[in-house]
């Protein structure tokens, strides 16, 4: 068992990191699923954050010494993640929402990684998002790798979901920690100053079952838009050179994604303002057909009859469900 040695005193290898308010539903299963790790070699930090639930109660019951819950008052996520960082001790730093699982083989997979690449500064992996009750939605694959990640984390947040990501703890000393004043964007934020500095490499294969939850109101949508505009502006200016020409791209895919979602969703209003954030992020997206559908789209559930929009879909579209 490998073990990073400070001053005489025998440290863990990785410390994994769970933020928890409110979260006793998911917590007990999402603990079990790290310390049923194949690689045992790590301390669990739980952040209690102001958490008004009975987390205090239930791990004065945990039994593994590896475990120890932290309490403060609430700071939220990127807080609570920061007080992990400030109170871990392992070489390695791993993030887990305390929704979310961890298949058995997880830590062991990204330690190799990290332990046979000495350039590489954060490992994640694919992702099978579920549903609130643990049945499977589909599998996230993300094929890239190396420089070709990079440039497509300035154009989209490919890495999502935080419970994949395995960092170096030289990256949080290099680039600093969490971004307390961002909430939906605070991952994307990260792991941009990670990848201006260090290469990120994935492990092709589903590790992390992601939790998602109903959850879409449009002003939380927005405020999440606003967000990646400031986290965009932050990071290319600290861009190499010739990923300049992505400027622009990570707001406006933010603002497509959101339009089409409000599409499917009968939100018209909606799917038109974010439509518009997205033309006045990059123009050139005049240029585009799938944007130019959007539009179409947008228009036609406005003021054509049901019916009517349904035969337009299925022209551009195909046999795709209409919404």
């Amino acid at each position: 068992m490998n073990h990073v040695i400070k001053v005489g005193v025998i440290m863990p290898k990785v410390s994994v990191i769970i933020p928890a308010y409110n979260a006793m539903a998911f917590l007990p299963e999402t603990l079990e699923s790290v310390l049923n790790q194949t690689f045992t070699d790590f301390e669990v930090l739980i952040i209690n954050d102001g958490s008004p639930d009975d987390i205090v109660e239930w791990a004065a019951e945990i039994k593994d010494s590896r475990v120890k819950l932290i309490s403060q008052e609430n700071q939220g996520l990127s807080g609570a993640r920061n007080t992990g960082i400030w109170s871990s001790k392992g070489e390695y730093l791993a993030f887990l929402d305390a929704d979310d699982i961890w298949e058995f083989s997880k830590l062991e997979k990204q330690v190799e990684c990290l332990d046979k690449n000495l350039d590489v500064g954060m490992v994640s992996s694919w992702i099978s998002t579920i549903d609130s009750n643990g049945n499977l939605i589909n599998i996230y694959r993300n094929y890239k790798d190396g420089n070709e990640l990079k440039r497509e984390l300035f154009r989209s947040n490919i890495i999502f979901c935080g419970s994949t990501a395995l960092v170096r703890r030289m990256c949080f000393e290099k680039v600093g920690f969490f971004e307390r004043s961002l909430s939906s964007a605070a991952d994307w934020d990260m792991w941009l100053r990670i990848a201006i500095h260090y290469s990120i490499s994935v492990i092709k294969e589903p590790l992390v079952r992601y939790r998602r939850h109903p959850n879409s109101m449009s002003r939380k949508q927005r405020m999440m838009l606003q967000e990646v505009d400031r986290v965009m502006e932050r990071s290319f200016q600290s861009a190499p050179q010739d990923f300049q020409i992505l400027k622009g791209i990570g707001s406006s895919h933010v603002s497509v994604v959101n339009a089409w979602d409000y599409i499917a969703k009968d939100d018209v209003h909606e799917a038109y303002w974010f439509a518009k954030q997205a033309f006045i992020r990059r123009p050139q997206l005049m240029f585009s057909i799938s944007y130019l559908h959007l539009i179409l789209l947008i228009a036609a559930k406005q003021f054509l009859k049901p019916q009517t929009y349904k035969a337009l879909h299925s022209l551009l579209f195909g046999s795709q469900q209409v919404n």
